[in-house]
């Protein structure tokens, strides 16, 4: 071997032996709760936090943020694969309990997790490479988030999908008045304001996930070369529950007639009058819900239907910051999350007393402290 070939071969050996260290320490820098990793032709994000169903935190959020811009210029990765760790969840949402105790102090967690949150989401809505969003579990919230906004969301016939905010006191966040509004008829609506889940091959159906595909071969994701091609075929070969129709096909028809309202307090009258037991069921569930949260929701939802994600996001994080200093937030973690009675006591109490004022200030520009994108 010639001197100048065994210099290039020593050099090519030093650089591989540094990609992968650097490999290596880009894995074991991203910590525990989130692996960051480059996996064939894939850039791999694995939320790693099983135990607490992967919910998203601010240490998360910022690991993988800056990642995703740094794979997304590099010519070397031709994807980017975000996935759940375990067998339960993708992402079961944000760690909502730390937001609510730091909203409560006035600590500035309250404005860093949704601003951080929602740039990342921005970020995953416009990126420049084929984002994957592996959603092989329970996906709620923050993990909604993470995945719906990218290029591929793909549903598996373990995904549970739901945006239960009304619940505790919040609103389907993390861009869901872009894409809840996009989906046929009022099903968004319907799903934003009564937090129905969706299982399986439905979420799908919905038009909330772009691809089903069998679970056991989510893995074999990472090494296709054309990743739209590999999803149909995964696709197409899967059987599981391709002969049943989508649950909420047989009331679709009721949801666009009664949920086809100017305000809440119409869709509860419709369904009042309506009296069936689907619409019966749907009134009860509302009944549950924060009345400032069904009224926050519905004017996101009817806003956002005209607006790009980057103007969704500016308005929502406005929103997040009405509801920190509100009181229905802090009572619905307690209720669902803390003490768990499932009894909140929500201020006001009924639809009738949030006024259409105290929605008008929730949705004013916070002047330097608005969300910049």
């Amino acid at each position: 071997m010639s001197r100048m070939s065994l210099h290039f071969s020593q050099r090519l050996k030093s650089v591989c032996r540094l990609r992968i260290i650097q490999q290596h320490m880009m894995s074991s820098q991203a910590g525990s709760d989130v692996l960051l990793e480059r996996v064939g032709n894939a850039g791999v994000i694995t939320l790693n936090r099983p135990k607490a169903l992967n919910a998203l935190n601010l240490s998360m959020i910022r690991q993988i943020y800056p990642q995703l811009r740094n794979w997304e210029k590099d010519p070397e990765p031709h994807l980017v694969i975000i996935k759940g760790a375990g067998a339960k969840a993708f992402c079961a949402g944000g760690d909502i309990r730390a937001v609510t105790e730091a909203g409560k102090l006035g600590e500035s967690l309250a404005q860093d997790f949704f601003r951080e949150e929602y740039i990342l989401n921005n970020a995953i809505g416009t990126y420049q490479k084929p984002y994957v969003a592996l959603i092989d579990g329970i996906t709620m919230g923050g993990g909604v988030g993470l995945s719906v906004h990218g290029q591929f969301c793909v549903a598996t016939e373990k995904t549970l999908f739901a945006m239960p905010e009304t619940a505790i006191g919040l609103f389907p966040d993390v861009g869901g008045g872009y894409f809840l509004p996009r989906l046929r008829g009022k099903l968004g609506l319907f799903l934003a304001l009564t937090g129905f889940r969706l299982k399986g091959r439905d979420v799908q159906r919905a038009g909330v996930a772009s691809h089903f595909v069998d679970s056991e071969k989510t893995g074999s994701v990472s090494s296709a070369q054309a990743v739209a091609e590999v999803l149909e075929s995964y696709q197409s070969e899967s059987s599981v529950d391709k002969d049943k129709p989508f649950i909420l096909e047989p009331h679709m028809e009721n949801i666009n007639r009664l949920f086809e309202a100017s305000s809440v307090e119409q869709i509860c009258e419709n369904l009042k009058q309506d009296g069936s037991s689907f619409a019966q069921k749907q009134l009860e569930t509302l009944s549950k819900m924060s009345p400032t949260s069904m009224k926050l929701t519905f004017r996101q939802l009817r806003e956002g239907a005209s607006m790009s994600l980057q103007d969704v996001l500016v308005m929502e994080y406005r929103l997040t910051q009405a509801c920190m200093s509100g009181q229905d937030f802090y009572e619905g973690v307690r209720a669902v999350l803390i003490d768990k009675d499932h009894s909140p006591k929500w201020n006001p109490p009924t639809l009738e007393g949030v006024t259409e004022s105290y929605l008008d200030d929730c949705f004013k520009p916070l002047g330097d402290r608005d969300l910049s994108l």
